[in-house]
């Protein structure tokens, strides 16, 4: 095998997520720019510059000191060599960044960064920040895409579709109503994120073994400030090796991603010829296949199962760190360095190949009914079976209709055939009740009715929803 040389290229592009090949499907801008390594040491100054201006109001290093680490907090100050030569020369993830930004703050107000806190106080106080950005990401994302499917909920609200269940045809009902089903989810989503906030998105400022020694008597009052100027909760403890919040991060968006990838993988499948009933937009120049030029192939959909796939995969990992050894175990932060990003990408990637997929669905109406009439006198034996009950009862009934179902499918002709050839049957129901039994738009129940009860809960998260 042969590699380009370390001159002409730094292989900086060793993840699926920074691929120029394979990226564009596992992550988003929105994804990169909040995971950006040199986006998070800025975030990290930021947060030395709270932490140092919190500590400076309750007396606890000098004013002018905070004032010049506050200023000195910006990135085009340093010199990112010297600080990556000071991570490899320390074998630490933080105090490089810290010794470079010590030399650009003025006199010996460098001396007081990072004053009382430990590494992890300032890193796990970061990720807060990272989540809190990838929550309102995902807040906006997924307000679209249910704004989108409420507006295709309403519009077939009425639509006479086939009901399935296992794969199989069962019951006609309004199509709207299985787009109201992804609605309904997406929404239960949208209230998880908004009561994790609170829970979740907490400041980190314990020192060393979750005492706060070093912040003198100030530990809690500094803490509210802290987490005040960054706009955080306060823990009533430290969080060092109580993980259960990062871990409810990772697997929400995990169920996120999943019920994002129910409804594209409902799309891929109803777009197949044999049903037809829907279709993602396609453009002039989109290919599908590099030998098949007829290809319209549903890779936005697949893509998007994939993605759920690999964030479950993430919340395995995110469980395992919560098993953490006394005041602090760094085992369990290196694996959320890696699961918290990834998980993130791949549902803020899903969230738009979803939303690409939604906003320029087609629902082909026509063919959604056909389907239906295929199997009208077999999705229909319900209610043959229920308007039978009242004359024999409903077991019996069941076993009348089953007979003639099975013996229907057997023979490959119609249940209705079958029953009007047995006179003991016809005597108990009258000719028009009948003929109404066998119609499937008179057997939708309340999907209408559900279906827009649904569209105006979706409807006070999206009152201006995409046409």
């Amino acid at each position: 095998m042969t590699y380009i040389d370390a001159e002409s290229c730094r292989h900086e592009r060793g993840h699926i997520t920074d691929s120029r090949f394979y990226g564009g499907r596992y992550a988003t801008a929105a994804s990169r720019r909040i995971f950006c390594d040199n986006c998070r040491n800025q975030r990290w100054l930021d947060i030395e510059a709270a932490l140092a201006l919190a500590e400076a109001e309750l007396g606890i290093i000098p004013d002018d000191a905070a004032r010049q680490i506050a200023a000195a907090a910006r990135m085009e100050l340093l010199d990112l060599d010297a600080v990556a030569a000071e991570i490899d020369r320390s074998g630490h993830s933080l105090v490089g960044l810290l010794r470079v930004y010590e030399t650009v703050c003025e006199g010996s107000s460098g001396q007081f960064i990072h004053y009382g806190a430990t590494t992890q106080d300032i890193q796990d106080t970061g990720q807060s920040l990272e989540m809190r950005d990838i929550l309102d990401e995902l807040d906006g994302e997924l307000r679209a895409i249910i704004g989108h499917l409420a507006d295709h909920a309403e519009q077939q609200a009425e639509t006479l579709a086939l009901g399935r269940t296992h794969a199989q045809p069962a019951l006609p009902i309004g199509f709207g109503l299985k787009i109201a089903s992804w609605v309904d989810e997406l929404m239960r989503h949208m209230e998880r994120l908004d009561q994790m906030r609170p829970r979740v998105l907490a400041a980190q400022l314990f020192g060393g073994a979750g005492t706060m020694a070093g912040f003198g008597p100030h530990g809690p009052e500094l803490l509210e400030r802290f987490a005040a100027r960054l706009g955080l909760a306060t823990p009533t403890l430290g969080w060092h090796v109580a993980r259960d919040r990062v871990i409810e991060f990772v697997s929400t968006l995990a169920m996120i991603t999943g019920t994002l990838a129910r409804i594209a993988d409902e799309v891929r499948i109803l777009s197949r010829p044999e049903f037809g009933e829907v279709e993602e937009a396609w453009r002039p120049g989109k290919v599908g296949s590099s030998t098949m030029p007829h290809k319209r192939n549903p890779e936005r959909c697949e893509q998007v199962v994939v993605m759920a796939r690999l964030a479950a995969a993430q919340v395995g990992a995110a469980l395992a760190a919560m098993i953490g050894d006394h005041e602090r175990d760094s085992r369990s932060l290196r694996i959320e360095w890696a699961v918290v990003p990834d998980v993130s990408h791949y549902t803020l990637a899903a969230c738009q190949m979803v939303l690409e997929t939604v906003s320029g669905l087609t629902v082909h109406t026509d063919r959604v009914r056909r389907n239906v009439e295929s199997f009208a006198d077999k999705v229909t034996s319900e209610k043959l079976m229920l308007t039978l009950g009242e004359h024999i009862g409903k077991q019996q009934a069941h076993e009348v209709v089953y007979g003639l179902s099975q013996e229907a499918i057997e023979r490959g002709v119609g249940v209705e055939e079958l029953f009007r050839a047995r006179p003991e049957l016809m005597s108990l129901v009258e000719p028009e009740v009948l003929e109404r039994i066998f119609e499937p738009a008179r057997y939708m129940g309340s999907s209408a009715e559900l279906t827009m009860r649904t569209v105006a809960e979706a409807r006070k998260l999206t009152p201006a929803a995409a046409s």
